[in-house]
């Protein structure tokens, strides 16, 4: 009980952005759509109370623990999609989350290493990308003994280069793809850095696009286990290793497997499953979606308060630039599979 009366100051910030946002966004109404889409309104203000400084102590918690009423809405809306969605393109939308995956670790691996930054370092931002986002990050940097700077530089260069995707992509697609919500949806889910963000994305797009979004990018999610095994092993027979011959330092840490259990999943799924044999009646369909997406608004609001432009400023240049070029290759990997494998 402590603890939510810890978090309610945070999480009513929150709510009232959500409120605020779903309001602005009704007035707005042109060609029966919303052309300001709530979860970028959301977004925008929590960026600009986040960055205006002027929220008490007291909300930080709540705030901070912004991704539990997310996680909430994301096992929520999976009563919205029928699996047959999935699998009448499920083979190749296997192929294309595989695909980009494979192309934006290794292109970005590489990337990192032209332009001179620390194997680890690298490893990092490969990860953090092509997986989930800062989870993936938080699991894989004890790993391989990487730094503390290197972990803070590689979470917020992800993070930065998602919210940017989150606002640019739906809007860029809506211009030369209107009305493609399955392609966004897949787009969105393998082509946006982190859970909330490829959710958000999707949402902005569309209800649909949403849908296709939240349930490809947790199939991406499930890849972090199985590759953060491989990245141990590798790292304990040869990767330490070559670091030595380079002299970077080692900073062992301990590893927190079940941050890299993405434990919601099995809560998305399940409601995927109810809902596809026919467990809910229409009113319940209706009721869980219309509640999953009111809380995915508040994570929304979340993703903007955690956004402080002053983090930043001491990442430099390179980790930018290569997060940004790497957002850019997995980006144009997706759409590229996405079209050989005929998906639409």
């Amino acid at each position: 009980m402590k603890m939510n009366q810890e978090f309610l100051p945070g999480w009513l910030v929150m709510l009232a952005i959500a409120i605020i946002s779903a309001f602005v966004s009704g007035l707005v109404v042109v060609g029966g759509g919303n052309p300001l889409e709530p979860a970028v309104i959301a977004v925008i203000l929590g960026i600009a109370l986040c960055n205006w400084g002027i929220l008490p102590a007291s909300t930080a918690p709540g705030i901070k623990a912004f991704e539990t009423p997310l996680i909430v809405g994301i096992v929520l809306i999976g009563a919205g999609l029928d699996v047959n969605t999935v699998l009448s393109q499920g083979g190749a939308m296997l192929a294309v989350i595989l695909g980009t995956m494979v192309v934006g670790f290794w292109g970005i691996y590489f990337l990192g290493k032209a332009f001179g930054l620390s194997r680890r370092l690298s490893l990092l931002l490969s990860v953090g990308t092509t997986i989930c986002g800062g989870s993936a990050i938080a699991v894989t940097a004890p790993l391989i003994e990487a730094k503390e700077e290197e972990t803070s530089y590689a979470i917020g260069t992800i993070a930065l280069w998602g919210v940017v995707a989150m606002l640019l992509y739906p809007e860029v697609f809506r211009l030369v793809a209107p009305g493609a919500d399955t392609v966004f949806g897949l787009f969105a889910g393998t082509a946006v850095q982190s859970t909330p963000q490829a959710v958000g994305a999707g949402f902005i797009f569309s209800e649909h696009a949403g849908d296709i979004a939240t349930a490809v990018k947790l199939v991406r999610n499930t890849f972090i286990g199985p590759l953060a095994l491989v990245l141990a092993l590798w790292y304990g027979c040869c990767g330490r290793r070559r670091c030595e011959v380079e002299g970077e330092e080692e900073a062992a840490k301990q590893v927190n497997w079940t941050r890299g259990l993405p434990w919601f999943l099995f809560g998305y799924f399940v409601m995927v499953a109810l809902r596809s044999y026919g467990f809910f009646t229409e009113v319940a369909i209706g009721s869980f979606t219309s509640w999953g997406k009111f809380l995915i608004l508040l994570g929304m609001a979340g993703i903007g308060l955690n956004t402080r432009l002053s983090a930043f400023r001491g990442i430099g240049g390179k980790p930018l630039v290569v997060g940004f070029i790497g957002a850019i290759v997995l980006a144009a990997a997706a759409l590229g599979l996405i079209h050989v494998m005929g998906v639409a």
